[in-house]
């Protein structure tokens, strides 16, 4: 086992109480041992969709801000875990404790890329044309012999522009490795990936800062300032997750009556930290 694989086991570890009070605080309602009535949809993923404590506020992921569009009828349960990548993710054991609580009718939103991109990490880098998909039908197979809708996502895009001001491309052939899979499974497929960069070439390079971790000197826990272009703060999250959360309804992927507020303003501060990790 890699000193990479120790740490991450230990961030998750100290990760999974932390997820669950989240999921609580945010309407997911309650804990896996206790009989569930309403769909929950789990989110299996990396840093750009998990959970932030309240000392890295205001950064956060879109499964973090998922439940902000969910009504009572449906709970979020977000494991994504940063730094994992689909291979990881498995290889840690966290697939094997969602597929422990899926139930039949849940919904599993599948979200990898960013690290798996990262082919000289062993612990974590996989082949678009080869290992990414063997992996992800790991997660494909297991949600469906629990009678759960397992749906692909595409990796969100970072921000990358040219001179120009055009928004660029920066997951090579990953998305459609996923495309690629979702249609030869038959399972659902957002393209988050194509909508996000669609987003950000809309926003531009100036627009897009407030939907990233920018913030500049003296900013609450970021005191140096901060420019992140992969990560999220809770505008850019909720944001994102709109985006999610509007092709689980438009496509009838989740119950009716399961989201709202799709099209209405979010403030920031709907977004649930929880207060440590």
């Amino acid at each position: 086992m890699t000193e990479l694989t120790r740490r991450t086991l230990a961030r998750a570890a100290a990760a999974a109480p932390l997820l669950a009070a989240a999921a609580v605080a945010a309407g997911a309602g309650p804990a896996a041992a206790a009989p569930r009535r309403r769909t929950t949809v789990f989110v299996a993923g990396d840093s750009t969709a998990s959970v932030y404590p309240e000392s890295a506020a205001p950064r956060a992921g879109w499964g973090q801000a998922l439940p902000v569009f969910a009504t009572p009828r449906l709970a979020v349960d977000d494991r994504a875990l940063s730094g994992a990548s689909s291979k990881s993710f498995a290889d840690l054991g966290l697939l094997d404790g969602i597929l422990v609580d899926l139930r039949p009718g849940d919904r599993l939103l599948i979200s990898f890329g960013h690290n798996d991109e990262k082919t000289s990490d062993p612990d974590r880098g996989t082949d678009p044309a080869t290992t990414y998909p063997q992996y992800l039908r790991r997660y494909l197979d297991g949600a469906r012999q629990r009678g759960a809708l397992p749906v692909l996502v595409t990796s969100v895009e970072r921000r990358r522009f040219d001179a120009d001001g055009n928004a660029l491309a920066s997951h090579g052939a990953y998305p459609q490795a996923v495309r690629d899979l979702a249609a030869a499974e038959g399972v659902p497929l957002i393209d988050l990936q194509a909508l996000s960069l669609a987003l950000w070439q809309r926003l531009g390079p100036d627009g897009t800062r407030a939907y990233f971790l920018w913030l500049a000197a003296g900013a609450a826990h970021y005191p140096d300032g901060v420019a992140d272009n992969t990560h999220f703060q809770a505008h850019g999250a909720i944001e994102v997750a709109r985006l999610v959360a509007d092709e689980l309804h438009r496509r009838h992927l989740v119950p009716p009556g399961s989201l709202c507020g799709l099209h209405a303003p979010v403030a920031d501060d709907r977004l649930v930290w929880p207060a440590a990790i």
